[in-house]
């Protein structure tokens, strides 16, 4: 029976009890109704508290079930009614809390794409999205949701990226720019070419992420359980000393009534849900509550370099001429021109480099791609080579430290070009960001050269570089990490990150353009290609355990003032049953305060 069903039928008792005793005078039979019911209701707690037991955690709900033994043992019958009225209420308002927290969240599944617009030739067809293959030519319409990823072939138009990144503020796609499935198109038609299908598809991902978040329970909803055994033990002992001062049980009963366990049992779920939807707002998917707790109280954070502290992109650093008279600008000229048609990483930072300078590009005739070495093709009627130092027949060659293309015209060499990779210009704040939350340990951890990782690293501002690292030598630095170090964070982007990202107490993923491996890897997946929302995703993890706890603390010394109180006598059962709401109300109302961005 859910929650609200079992508020409304004990509700309904309550009604038909005064009824009975004040309409028909027939207090007896209001006595026997609410004792049977509640006994019903007391014998379903005493299962789930027992089968709670069974599982290792501590069943908080043994105070509600003394409560409403000790107030029927003693004949306030009244008072049984209404803690029981208060504790299915309370866990009816636990229910829409908790919906309305994560609501962020499952808006995420109620917008899921479902059909795409196939262009064939001239005709437009209308198919599944787990139909689409990669390399279909999609048309998206103004105001429709993209279907897949893919990148635009035709058309210009803004996007909204909000459900996804957190962005709210829409991008503007043209050419060749990559389409993310679940972005709102805006007011023209785009046509892209599909580069994933549906399932690994960005949308996709992110609701498999989302449903994972939603499926695993958050380890802290039983952390509670830390302060509920003091706090029984401290009901039990003023409700026993009040009944041996007094000689009266019903000061024991009074004691227990006010003794709500809802704080224990409300506060700490619901801030973490409102943390996870806030979290997911602001661009992080965190999948479980565990997550934002170990965030909150991480030590050292690790790096991948390649994609994650720089942009994983190439861009030109230098260009040398070593013969003829050629100048840097007609160098770069020919060699962009021949490359214009390639795929090639570097082919593409040459032509973006070319752009950004503004040179006018030739057209490129008898392109060949030799595999492994370079290419070949012929510009304004000149043979030109563009590759490795053997292919071009260069003297010259530099350390593998470098990366550099050689080039040859007419079988002369004529130079050479160096490439770096871009540190991300979020990078050093956000390292400077995560060192003033209280993180000890910045590690690099890369397969590059050691001097590039040493360069980089000073730039950023990390303390403690592994390079030339393998997969498995990753995981063996996280493994290492010591107790003081620990919780341990770990951030990538790749395919390769994907086991120590999983090995690591909490493993982040540069989701937005990184593997989908690296995702689900992960414990939390940054959407948006920003560095910073890894020491954003740590404040808001810090701030929702933060007001986790407050809201804890504030219900249990709000329960432990008026047991004292209530150890007196000044405060009747049946009223002490009626406080417990207000307890309860306060607990959610502390809890949701992790939902609002401050």
């Amino acid at each position: 029976m859910s929650n609200v069903k079992k508020f409304l039928l004990t509700a309904m008792v309550g009604v038909v009890a005064l009824i009975l005793e004040f309409g028909f005078h027939q207090n007896q039979w209001a006595f026997w109704l609410v004792s049977i019911v509640g006994g019903i209701m007391t014998i379903s707690m005493l299962i789930g508290m027992i089968k709670t037991l069974r599982s290792g955690k501590y069943g908080v709900d043994i105070l509600a079930i003394t409560a409403i033994v000790a107030t029927l043992l003693v004949g306030d019958y009244w008072a049984s009614l209404v803690v029981l009225i208060m504790l299915t209420g309370g866990d009816s308002l636990e229910d829409y809390a908790s919906h309305q927290a994560s609501r962020e969240l499952r808006s995420l599944l109620d917008n899921s794409p479902q059909v795409a617009h196939r262009i064939d030739g001239e005709e437009i067809s209308e198919l599944a999205i787990d139909e689409v293959q990669v390399g279909d030519l999609i048309l998206v319409k103004p105001g429709e949701l993209v279907p897949v990823d893919g990148r635009v072939v035709a058309g210009e138009s803004s996007v909204d990226e909000s459900s996804l990144t957190g962005e709210s503020k829409p991008i503007e796609k043209k050419l060749h720019d990559e389409l993310m499935s679940g972005s709102i198109n805006g007011d023209a038609a785009l046509r892209f070419k599909v580069t994933k299908s549906a399932k690994d598809s960005q949308y996709q991902t992110l609701v498999k992420l989302v449903k994972e978040s939603e499926a695993k329970p958050a380890h802290f909803v039983r952390l509670a359980d830390r302060y509920a055994v003091p706090f029984t033990l401290i009901a039990y002992v003023i409700g026993g000393v009040a009944w041996f001062v007094s000689k009266d049980p019903v000061r024991f009963a009074e004691v227990l009534v006010v003794a709500s366990p809802c704080p224990l049992i409300l506060a700490a779920p619901v801030a973490l849900v409102a943390g996870m939807s806030r979290s997911s707002r602001n661009g992080v998917v965190v999948k479980t509550g565990t997550t934002i707790e170990k965030l909150a109280r991480a030590q050292s954070i690790a790096f991948d370099k390649t994609g994650t502290l720089t942009e994983g992109k190439l861009s030109v650093e230098d260009i040398h001429v070593t013969a003829g008279d050629f100048s840097k600008e007609e160098l770069i000229t020919y060699v962009a021109s021949a490359e214009q048609e390639s795929s090639h990483i570097l082919a593409r930072s040459l032509v973006a480099y070319a752009k950004e300078e503004k040179l006018t590009l030739f057209p490129v005739a008898d392109l060949e791609e030799v595999t492994g070495e370079g290419i070949r093709a012929t510009i304004n009627g000149k043979k030109i080579r563009v590759g490795k130092a053997s292919f071009v027949g260069s003297t010259i060659e530099l350390s593998n430290e470098h990366t550099a293309v050689y080039v040859s015209l007419d079988d002369q060499s004529i130079g050479y070009i160096t490439f770096t990779d871009i540190v991300r210009k979020e990078s050093a704040d956000t390292i400077k960001q995560l060192k003033e939350l209280g993180i000890k340990k910045t590690i690099m951890l890369t397969g590059d050269h050691q001097s590039i990782a040493n360069e980089i690293a000073s730039e950023v501002g990390i303390t403690e570089v592994h390079a030339e690292c393998l997969p498995e030598e990753k995981i063996n630095v996280l493994k290492s990490l010591s107790e003081e170090d620990r919780p341990g964070i770990m951030v990538g982007d790749g395919v390769n990150d994907a086991p120590a990202l999983a090995v690591a107490d909490i493993g982040i993923a540069m989701g937005a353009h990184g593997s989908t491996a690296a995702s689900e890897s992960a414990d939390a997946v940054i959407l948006k290609d920003d560095l910073s929302r890894v020491s954003e995703a740590v404040r808001l993890s810090q701030d929702t355990m933060r007001i986790a706890k407050q809201s804890v603390l504030i219900g249990i010394v709000i329960c432990v003032v008026l047991m004292l109180i209530a150890s007196t006598g000044i405060i009747p059962a049946l009223l002490g049953a009626a406080l417990q709401e207000v307890i309860d109300t306060v607990s959610i109302l502390s809890a949701l305060r992790a939902r609002k961005d401050r």
